[in-house]
């Protein structure tokens, strides 16, 4: 297959009269439409306004889906133990599995298509077949809750590591290698130190599991782990070695020098999520100070209920825009900087090679946008609009591992109407839950 269009092939790399030719799930050959419409005559070809490499989540919640709009204009712990540890616990196998779909669907149709994702505690082996079915590549984790948590999600430390082994062995490189697992404590708050550190054991146990939790988002949050511990948050996670290369740490809002040069020192990533750390007015990551201490930063959406959408646009606008107005400094977090954010270093984050660029030999990981739009024209340039004028709404063609999921803007993997329509017959019963809820809360 021939992709022709504008092809923004990496953020130094714009062809214009471009074309990404496709061969099963890698890119064959990338360059002028017209010397590979001449190398390649029998390809089927599709035209498309502008190409792009699949964008990548950092950090979500697809199982949170259900929540989108239940609890606007909350702070952080209030929003968690109130609203959505409540809404998670009240689910049923069937719900949290179309809770997933529901989030899967919103990403492919608006350009993500590879996530790492924060699940839940219960009825996680249902979003992994979720991911299998719908197409998109992931990283995916079971929540692990010892301690501080409502009741419906309260574990045994031992045997919430069991499951979580269990869902290594089962889905730990399914589906061709798209579905990779991550060990996934929710925060320090709610793990106690043997959770922690059988984290860490656990992944160390198997090739290319990552480890994913929340770090540093609030100030209550870092209040609460030093009375715990008597560290800091990012100190307290070296310690029980939740820091590397293969750790993901979402938001880091506030940190302290120590901490920040302990982040660049042992190559542990961060996903910055301007969009709920906005909403839940949680603070300015210091994502232009990471970026020059050589941290690895890529962009993620968080949950619907601190986000209320998983456009990937959305958080490279919002992600330039926030830099820009904290320092003061207009040329601070530029649009290269941002694409990179949601593309190459999200591939960093997600622990895959050759992804998040259209080069020859990478994965076939492939977004196509109509252009044919007032706020596009005039489109002096293209990677300008994708970070400040592109919507997720634009997108009308996704491709993953050579797979094509949305064509002509339509969903083709699974019906896309169905889901919906399940999604919205679901009653959130909260209520029973809140008490429990409440009395976990730090």
């Amino acid at each position: 297959m021939i992709l022709s269009g504008t092809v923004i092939a990496d953020s130094e790399t714009v062809i214009e009269n471009g074309a990404v030719v496709v061969d099963g799930s890698r890119i064959d050959a990338v360059g002028r439409r017209d010397d590979l419409r001449d190398r390649y005559p029998d390809r089927e070809e599709r035209h498309y306004d502008i190409l792009l490499p699949g964008l990548v989540g950092g950090h979500l919640h697809s199982v949170q889906s259900l929540g989108r709009g239940i609890a606007d204009d909350s702070e952080l712990l209030e929003w968690l133990f109130e609203y959505v540890l409540p809404m998670e616990a009240s689910l049923s196998p069937e719900e949290m599995e179309i809770a997933a779909k529901l989030g899967y669907l919103e990403m492919i149709e608006s350009g993500t298509t590879t996530c790492v994702d924060h699940l839940s505690v219960n009825h996680a082996e249902r979003a992994f077949e979720a991911a299998g079915e719908i197409g998109i590549r992931g990283v995916l984790g079971k929540v692990l809750m010892d301690q501080r948590s409502p009741d419906a999600l309260l574990e045994d430390t031992d045997e919430a590591l069991a499951e979580s082994r269990e869902l290594i062995e089962e889905y730990h490189g399914a589906f061709d290698d798209r579905i990779r697992y991550a060990v996934t404590p929710r925060f320090a708050v709610s793990c106690s130190e043997a959770c922690l550190r059988g984290a860490r054991e656990l992944a160390d146990e198997y090739d290319g599991v990552r480890i994913h939790t929340h770090a540093s988002e609030n100030r209550g949050e870092i209040e609460t782990v030093e009375e715990d511990t008597g560290m800091r948050n990012i100190h307290w996670l070296d310690e029980v070695g939740l820091t590397g290369e293969d750790v993901v740490l979402a938001h880091c809002v506030w940190t302290d020098e120590s901490e920040r040069e302990l982040l660049a020192e042992t190559g542990t990533h961060v996903t910055h999520c301007p969009s709920s750390n906005m909403k839940l007015a949680s603070g300015v990551a210091p994502v232009v100070d990471y970026i020059e201490r050589g941290i690895n930063v890529a962009l993620g959406n968080d949950g619907p209920p601190c986000n209320n959408t998983l456009d990937p646009f959305t958080e490279m606008r919002q992600g330039s825009l926030l830099q820009k107005v904290d320092t003061l400094d207009p040329v601070a977090a530029p649009a290269a900087t941002l694409f990179e954010m949601a593309t190459i270093n999200g591939a960093k984050v997600a622990g895959f090679d050759r992804l998040g660029a259209l080069h020859e030999g990478w994965r076939a990981d492939v977004v196509g946008l109509d252009t044919d739009l007032t706020r596009a024209t005039p489109l002096h340039d293209p990677l300008s609009h994708l970070v400040f004028g592109a919507h997720g709404d634009d997108v009308v063609f996704t491709m993953v591992d050579g797979n094509v999921l949305v064509d002509d803007g339509e969903v083709t993997s699974v019906d896309a109407d169905a889901i919906r329509e399940q999604a919205s017959e679901i009653d959130l019963s909260l209520e029973e839950y809140r008490e429990s809820a409440a009395e976990a809360q730090p």
